[in-house]
């Protein structure tokens, strides 16, 4: 989840709502790649989560990345809670999972060497403390009790508001970890194109990434069980977004979409302001209960965008939600997929066209049957392992346009790091499939297997 955000000043004009997307705009010669990912700490001799503080901990961690890799530190009350560094950041997720946000990168291979120094980075002051990582969609066996909480005014309020409106929501936060990429658009049409595919298609990246088939130790039904929590999470802010789908759909509607979410805070002064479910449009009207006679800065609006959790969503640029954190081959083939889909023209005509015919209850229905059964899922007569196929392909068509070489000019594009998604769709098998096959074989139903044969 997002550090406090810098948007600008004060608002005094309904337009600049709007006009803070836009300036998201940029032409393709500007485009870049953003690729996230989390993963678990745990103590390597309890296999039990890190704690915030000790010798042994997200602190530690944090210190130590610090004085031996020159990041520089992120405060909130004087406690240690991310890193920065070159344009990336390090930040904490409720429960401890730690997040690289990774610089703006023009190409896969630059993102992928990010990914890999990152995780050189963690595994050598890991190894030093006793800890290791571990890259999965849910936690297998903690329980909520079991969970640090990590000391971010931000994540206290939200943990107070889920159970108000929904069944999940301290799951999602606390217990599961997803890989996300993050991309430009050029313009209004631009970006209305690429939400659509890109929400439609989400079930394929949760069907191809799907790896959270255990929940407290057990089997939970689902192979994507972080896909499940998101379902029943806080129906006002998450989902597959029917609208984005209606003629006219623009920087405007997703606006008034943001200003209908229910506020979780205001940040003033390093400290989080209780705003819980109120309105923003009251905001706007100086009205705010949390701050009477205040009005909102851009800041305010950009902070705001970052607690609205749909299966895509855009602040002043695209986000790709819907797939779980995994293992090392998947954090390089999530941007690859979604590059090669959004980034190219013809690549993205393709895709549209692949999905355009889709309605609500399909989009939904194939959400819903990701979850449930990965690349063996269908809903509407579609079936998720042939729309991923076909989805593959013409990312690997996109990816063979931008012809960005690697290694020096060694290899030719970027379509080798979509080989794990390739393999998948000729097997069927996702890495809970793998996951589940372990459990029920050779693990014998002992999931601390997982940690030492998963772990980066």
């Amino acid at each position: 989840m997002s550090i406090p955000q810098s948007g600008g000043g004060p608002i005094e004009r309904y337009e600049q709502l709007v006009e803070y997307l836009e300036s998201g705009c940029k032409p393709k010669a500007d485009w870049r790649i953003g690729t996230e990912h989390e993963k678990f700490g745990y103590c390597r001799d309890t296999l039990k989560p890190l704690p915030y503080d000790g010798p042994r901990s997200i602190k530690a961690m944090l210190e130590g990345l610090r004085d031996r890799f020159g990041w520089k530190p992120i405060l909130e009350q004087d406690n240690i809670i991310g890193l920065e560094l070159n344009g990336a950041n390090i930040s904490l997720e409720p429960g401890g999972q730690l997040e690289l946000s990774g610089a703006p990168l023009r190409s896969i291979h630059e993102t992928c060497d990010e990914v890999n120094e990152h995780l050189r980075e963690v595994k050598a002051v890991a190894d030093e403390i006793g800890a290791g990582f571990i890259g999965l969609g849910t936690a297998p066996e903690w329980t909520h009790e079991e969970m640090p909480q990590m000391p971010k005014g931000r994540y206290r309020l939200m943990t107070d508001y889920m159970d108000r409106v929904g069944e999940l929501g301290k799951q999602m936060m606390y217990r599961t970890c997803t890989v996300q990429v993050n991309l430009d658009f050029a313009s209004e049409a631009d970006m209305t194109q690429k939400l659509r595919v890109a929400l439609a298609l989400q079930p394929v990246a949760t069907a191809l990434f799907a790896n959270s088939p255990f929940l407290e130790g057990k089997l939970n039904g689902h192979k994507s069980w972080r896909s499940r929590i998101w379902r029943d999470l806080d129906a006002s802010r998450t989902g597959m977004l029917p609208f984005v789908f209606e003629p006219g759909f623009g920087f405007q509607a997703w606006v008034e979409y943001g200003l209908d979410v229910p506020m979780y805070f205001v940040y003033r002064d390093g400290k989080y302001i209780n705003a819980l479910g109120q309105s923003f449009r009251d905001f706007m009207k100086g009205k705010l209960p949390a701050l009477p006679g205040e009005t909102p800065t851009l800041s305010d609006w950009a902070d705001h965008l970052t607690t609205v959790f749909p299966e895509a969503r855009i602040k002043k640029y695209m986000e790709m939600r819907g797939a779980d954190g995994g293992p090392w081959r998947r954090l390089c083939a999530l941007p690859a997929f979604w590059t090669g889909l959004l980034y190219d023209g013809t690549a993205l005509d393709a895709a549209w066209d692949l999905v355009k015919g889709f309605d609500a209850e399909t989009r939904e229905g194939l959400r819903v049957a990701a979850s449930v059964d990965g690349l063996q899922g269908s809903a509407g007569g579609v079936s998720l392992r042939e729309l991923a196929r076909e989805a593959v392909k013409i990312a690997a068509i996109g990816l063979e346009g931008r012809a960005i070489p690697g290694a020096g000019g060694m290899i030719p594009d970027e379509t080798h790091f979509l080989n794990a998604l390739q393999d998948s769709v000729e097997t069927g098998r996702v890495p809970a499939d793998e996951l589940l096959d372990h459990f029920h074989g050779d693990w014998n139903g002992d999931l601390n297997r997982i940690y030492s044969e998963y772990s980066y």
